[in-house]
């Protein structure tokens, strides 16, 4: 058996955890740059806020009906997430972390051992007592199933108390029937339409189709989840795998049309990205550097570009990455324009330790250990050290108007209680 453990509404919890007076009140979590609504309370969802939402034009819907609205507090969401995972390890070390307020525990043989229902209950009371995050649990033979026995349990904690088990075929085909189709884990959008212009609405529906037909249409990938939802076990848990891609983005503060605000931006991002690559043991071979205007200013041109710029050798020396982003940049500015946003995405990734050199070029032998030692003093000194190309009085910061503390990861924010 598998349980899907989700946190309910994982960002507003957090900000309730450390601030009562949010229980039972509107809440809502804005994106970066305070753009736009990434998460909401049910109350929040109640009053008919849609995900990615715009923040300006809702605030005055915000105001007029008190509803609490939040910058995104990653240092807090992560530290939470951290607890609440490894609160739930306890209870089976087969665990895969499948986001940041989901993970899926496989059971394998419990049912024979436990009372999965009050199992279940007592991951709730573990998680809720040490931490204050409320969550839901589906357990059911699959992992395709156990997400929708997690839908039912949230959707009806009333009844359910928070946990939900599918453990027989007459359960799973009333579950499959309730399940529209574009909320069925792994539909996305363009399947949904398809799917739907065969008139098949619901769960049940998928499953009853030709394993021939589904392998056809929609891959083996399909063809896997069609039998995960019948019942068969055959997604199993996945290990955590190292990225493929690392993307460093940001929407700007302000717009700028200065090619040396940009230049600043982007180096930025770069160092960041080797900062990441470094930490995964990681080397890169390719970046593509992007810049775009801002497209809801359509009193203003718009223009968008990118350029893919190989690194004369794999690396993750952010001397290296920063002149090859530059590079980019530099042939795909155009004067003129007021730039919103810019990224730097880095791919071809290989092991650090497996470096293959070319024969006519190789980088400088010092970066390894300069990169080492700023590693060391910016882990001491937060982030005091900086190369060239950044500006020595900026911080990496972005617009967080609306910011709680980070209650759980800064000493100088910690809650304060009166007695």
């Amino acid at each position: 058996m598998y349980a899907l453990v989700d946190c309910n509404n994982f960002y507003a919890s957090c900000e309730r955890v450390f601030n009562p007076l949010l229980e039972n009140k509107p809440v809502v979590v804005l994106s970066n740059n305070d753009g736009c609504v990434i998460a909401r309370s049910n109350e929040a969802k109640a009053m008919d806020i849609p995900m990615g939402a715009p923040a300006f034009q809702f605030q005055k819907l915000f105001d007029k009906n008190g509803v609490h609205v939040f910058s995104s507090n990653y240092a807090l969401y992560g530290d939470m997430s951290k607890r609440v995972m490894n609160i739930l390890s306890e209870f089976t070390p087969d665990i895969e972390i499948y986001s940041i307020d989901e993970a899926f525990l496989l059971l394998a043989g419990f049912e024979e051992h436990f009372d999965l229902e009050y199992y279940g209950r007592q991951m709730i009371l573990a998680v809720k007592s040490r931490t204050g995050i409320p969550i839901s649990v589906g357990i059911a033979p699959t992992k395709a199933l156990a997400k929708v026995a997690n839908k039912i349990a949230k959707k009806f904690s009333a009844r359910t108390g928070g946990v939900y088990i599918l453990d027989d075929p007459e359960k799973n085909r009333k579950a499959l029937l309730w399940t529209k189709i574009g909320d069925v884990w792994g539909i996305g959008r363009q399947y949904e339409k398809r799917l739907l212009a065969l008139n098949i609405r619901n769960a049940q529906q998928f499953v009853e189709l030709h394993d021939e037909y589904v392998r056809k249409e929609f891959s083996v990938v399909g063809l896997r989840l069609k039998r995960d939802l019948s019942g068969l076990t055959t997604l199993s848990l996945e290990a955590t795998p190292k990225k493929k891609n690392i993307a460093v983005t940001r929407a700007f503060e302000n717009m700028y049309s200065d090619y040396n605000e940009l230049k600043e931006r982007v180096s930025t991002y770069a160092v960041k990205i080797g900062e990441k690559l470094r930490r995964q043991e990681s080397n890169c071979s390719l970046l593509q550097v992007f810049v775009l205007t801002n497209q809801f200013r359509n009193d203003l041109k718009q223009y968008r570009a990118s350029i893919s710029v190989y690194t004369p050798t794999p690396t993750n020396s952010s001397i290296t990455l920063v002149q090859t982003a530059l590079t980019g940049l530099s042939m795909i500015y155009k004067e003129g324009y007021q730039y919103k946003k810019a990224g730097i995405i880095a791919s071809k990734l290989t092991p650090a330790k497996q470096k293959q050199f070319k024969l006519f070029s190789e980088e400088n032998p010092k970066h390894e250990q300069l990169m080492k030692v700023v590693d060391q003093l910016n882990f001491r000194e937060n982030g005091k050290v900086k190369f060239g190309g950044q500006d020595l009085g900026r911080t990496w910061k972005i617009k967080q108007e609306r910011l709680s503390n980070r209650f759980s990861t800064r000493l100088n924010e910690l809650i304060i209680i009166k007695v």
